[in-house]
């Protein structure tokens, strides 16, 4: 046989293996009625719940709600292709996205597609968007520090490393802000971060990228987007992609950080597809299962035991309120899952308070278990301490006199507030926090005000750097230090205060 021949012969073989006559065979549904994100779709009943489908558009879906005569899909990417009339088959498998560390430093869509300028992911890792939560046997205690850079969060509020911490406030009061910072607090190659963005404009996606991009940490940062202009399938399935690839970290026996920004308007998205698709509403409109929809998906965050890796998965949750009300549905329902709040008041926002938390009405469940030793020690009484100031600071102004014991509590209170003002993208040290609340603790700002004790403070941390570098090491290390040793760093004061401008009587 000549060689082309032969050629042609091989060419038609290698086809003809590769074709799949049961793709033929498979069934088909087709569309009925379609608007709105949602689709009704008739002919396929051995259609799983969640499955992915595809249509002869192109689009993509998922079997959302499943009934004797047709089913409910949801419209994914392409929704807009969709007809009635058009084709639909089931692609037997669950929604899934190509992860792996080249995804840090991208914007991708849930369905990893890129959403910035950069090549589509290699797709040698898959995960499903529905993965179920470890189990109880495979998790260990929450004992490890996550470390925020935030001295009102890691000395009031500690976070360990896969807590589910809730950031709870209203509009326009800092909550991604704080996010953001506790993003720029972890170091590459310790905790991968993925920040999920839910019905936001692009506008705010872009500025994010841009913020973390200056901060220097985009390249530790996947960012999952679903924009306001979406449909609500994809909005829906954002926090569940964002969960699936923090987990591929995990799986890695690494640790990860997971931001869903913010699950209000994910329940409103899952709202939006109960009642297009005709479920019945119950509480505000949202249907029944959304306590079950968020509690699922905030228990996959979790500290594996060293069996099973060893890694986790720190979930932070932002639910937007009104008028400071806690006790609508939804930040009532988070409340309820997570293993505690940061809540973000309005007035201290105001006030230029921030990060503007209001730590009389935030908590961590875990609690000092999440500190190291050195922070635990310095920071034993500091809920006290604020506590007992904001409680005097009311008292006084009604105008009663004040003795002389109050009076010095009231100006040891407005230091510590005032050193609690943190600019954002300014992550602090184990060292710099312990050595602050020291100096406030056993009274070395006394007789100062509050912007000098400021600047004593700066002052007294670059000289513990440059004198006494083992101490300052030590406390990074998370060591306690002698008594001695802190001796030698309040000798340091007096030089501290020579550093700084003397104000005018």
């Amino acid at each position: 046989m000549p060689d082309h021949l032969s050629s042609i012969a091989s060419d038609l073989t290698t086809a003809a293996r590769s074709v799949r006559l049961a793709d033929g065979l498979a069934p088909r549904g087709v569309v009925r009625r379609v608007g709105d994100g949602v689709a009704a779709v008739a002919g396929l009943e051995n259609v799983r719940y969640e499955e992915l489908l595809a249509f002869d558009s192109g689009a993509y879906g998922i079997a959302f709600d499943l009934r004797s005569d047709e089913l409910g899909a949801v419209l994914l990417a392409g929704g807009s292709r969709v007809r009635e009339g058009d084709g639909v088959v089931g692609l037997r498998r669950l929604p899934e996205l190509p992860v792996g560390p080249e995804a840090l430093g991208r914007v991708l869509d849930p369905l990893g597609n890129p959403l910035d300028e950069g090549p589509p992911l290699g797709g040698e890792r898959l995960f499903s968007l529905f993965r179920p939560a470890p189990e109880i046997i495979q998790r260990q205690s929450v004992s490890r520090t996550l470390w925020t850079g935030v001295m009102a969060i890691d000395a009031a509020i500690p976070i360990g490393r896969g807590q589910r911490e809730l950031i709870v406030g209203d509009r326009n009061v800092g909550k991604t802000a704080l996010a953001i910072d506790f993003v720029a607090a972890q170091r590459p190659g310790d905790v991968a971060c993925v920040y999920v963005m839910i019905g936001q404009p692009m506008s705010r996606v872009r500025a994010l990228r841009d913020t973390l991009e200056r901060a220097g940490c985009l390249s530790n940062t996947a960012i999952i987007a679903a924009y306001a202009s979406d449909s609500p399938g994809l909005q829906y399935l954002a926090p569940l992609a964002g969960a699936s690839l923090a987990e591929s970290f995990r799986d890695s026996g690494g640790n990860a950080l997971v931001v869903y920004d913010d699950l209000t308007k994910h329940a409103d998205a899952y709202r939006e597809l109960a009642l297009l698709l005709d479920r019945p509403p119950g509480r505000e409109a949202y249907p029944g299962d959304i306590f079950y929809l968020h509690a699922e998906l905030l228990e996959r965050a979790a500290p594996l035991n060293s069996e099973n890796g060893g890694g986790s998965v720190t979930a932070f949750p932002i639910v937007e309120t009104t008028d400071g009300d806690i006790s609508a549905y939804i930040p009532t329902n988070l409340i309820s899952i997570t293993d505690g709040q940061i809540y973000l008041d309005t007035g201290r926002f105001e006030r230029d308070l921030r990060p503007a938390i209001d730590i009389g009405r935030s908590v961590s469940r875990i609690g000092s278990v999440a500190q190291p030793p050195p922070m635990r020690r310095a920071a034993k009484n500091f809920k006290i301490q604020l506590s007992r100031f904001e409680s005097l600071e009311k008292l006084s102004r009604v105008g009663l006199d004040i003795d002389v014991a109050t009076q010095t509590t009231l100006r040891e209170g407005n230091i510590l507030r005032t050193l609690l003002r943190q600019k954002r993208l300014s992550p602090r040290s184990v060292a710099r926090q312990v050595i602050t609340l020291t100096a406030v603790s056993r009274h070395w700002l006394n007789e100062l005000s509050p912007g000098q004790a400021v600047l004593v403070i700066d002052a007294l941390v670059d000289l513990a750097q440059q004198q006494l570098p083992d101490i300052v090491a030590a406390l990074d290390r998370g060591e306690i230090p002698s008594e001695d040793q802190f001796e030698s760093m309040k000798k340091l004061i007096g030089e501290a205060r020579d550093r700084i401008p003397r104000e005018e009587p």
